[in-house]
């Protein structure tokens, strides 16, 4: 069943450095650890690049405040943004609550005046994946910390 977005979930806007925040980013590293072994996710973050007017980080919460998921966006040139740590805690997965956080990210995006969209995942997220393709996102030329690694999915959108 979709989640009512009305009904139960409030996305909000935090800072990066927001405890909470921290600590679904190490969520997400443990979820990568599990998936691909080694370190996790080794692709350089700075913490001022999730601040407005640049980026944004957003939380997504129950009725009862609970945390159940994130994700971001992060300026890469006056025209696109990159979506970064798009996560869901897994005991509210299979709801669509991804799928809201994405929109959000659009959103919030497009209101910053930017057109365009990039990201990139890896074959251990075929439901990451799925979901992107469904949202219109399609292949782009590989970039960033893992541009070489010939198994990572890169895409975009236009916003």
């Amino acid at each position: 069943m979709p989640v009512k977005r009305e009904a139960d979930i409030r996305i909000k806007a935090e800072p990066y450095a927001n405890p909470l925040a921290q600590q679904l980013c190490e969520e997400i590293q443990d979820e990568y650890r599990n998936r691909y072994g080694g370190d996790g996710d080794q692709s350089p973050i700075d913490p001022d690049d999730f601040d407005p007017p640049q980026g944004i980080f957003l939380i997504a919460y129950d009725t009862d405040g609970e945390a159940l998921g994130c994700g971001a966006w992060k300026t890469v040139d006056p025209e696109t943004v990159e979506f970064k740590r798009i996560y869901v805690r897994e005991h509210a997965r299979r709801r669509g609550l991804a799928r809201l956080i994405m929109e959000d990210l659009e959103s919030t995006a497009r209101d910053a005046g930017r057109s365009r969209v990039i990201l990139f995942t890896g074959p251990e997220q075929p439901e990451a994946i799925a979901m992107y393709e469904a949202m219109g996102y399609t292949p782009i030329e590989p970039f960033g910390a893992y541009a070489e690694y010939e198994d990572t999915v890169h895409v975009g959108k236009a916003l």
